[in-house]
């Protein structure tokens, strides 16, 4: 076997591993901490590192492997999301999967831009971006395709909310506040330590 062929199948086993990891993550307790609007979720990590790791490509793989998971939790879990399901599946199914391909992709992107300057520090400023893209990928899209619909405009009467930009804000608030310093501080560390390891 040369040495390509050796890289390609390492490469083909780290995506797989970071693939499971999200499955195991998303129908366990490990990848959400429920809340009662949208719930904080963790499995931006597994696709920050796998982006970092593996590249924009296995990114974008990473973030559809989440994307399909939260759209078939929607069957299942009686989230948010369930109730806008019945209004419009299809909606609900490219708001799952669309931003967390988007996610996924340009957090490699940033990634491979930021190294250039450093590093260590490529790797947190990626890792930030994992979870705010996701935050925003996600609303934008929730606010494009939902909001004129009576689910949202109820949810913005008792936010007390009058435009789609405050909503998000109210909408979003502590829970992506939290989300994206605990995914950062945890897909940093980790990427920065399997960069080193990888390395050697």
């Amino acid at each position: 076997m040369n040495q390509q062929s050796v890289t390609s199948t390492r490469h083909m086993a780290q995506l797989a591993l970071m693939s499971s990891i999200i499955l195991i993550m998303s129908f366990t307790p490990l990848g959400y901490f429920r809340t009662p609007g949208l719930s904080i979720t963790f499995l931006t990590v597994p696709v920050a590192v796998g982006a970092i790791i593996l590249g924009p490509k296995s990114g974008a793989f990473c973030g559809l492997v989440f994307g399909i998971t939260s759209f078939i939790l929607c069957l299942t879990s009686g989230s948010f999301l369930t109730i806008l399901l019945s209004i419009n599946p299809i909606g609900v199914f490219f708001t799952c999967i669309v931003p967390r391909v988007m996610t996924g992709f340009l957090c490699g992107i940033i990634f491979q831009i930021s190294k250039k300057i450093n590093r260590k520090t490529s790797c947190f400023v990626a890792s930030l971006s994992c979870p705010l893209l996701n935050t925003l990928f996600f609303m934008t899209s929730l606010v494009v395709i939902f909001y004129r619909t009576d689910c949202i405009q109820e949810l913005t009467h008792n936010l007390g909310t009058t435009n789609p930009l405050a909503f998000v804000i109210a909408f979003v608030g502590l829970q992506g506040l939290i989300e994206a310093i605990i995914c950062s501080f945890i897909a940093s560390i980790i990427s920065i330590t399997l960069n080193i390891a990888l390395k050697k």
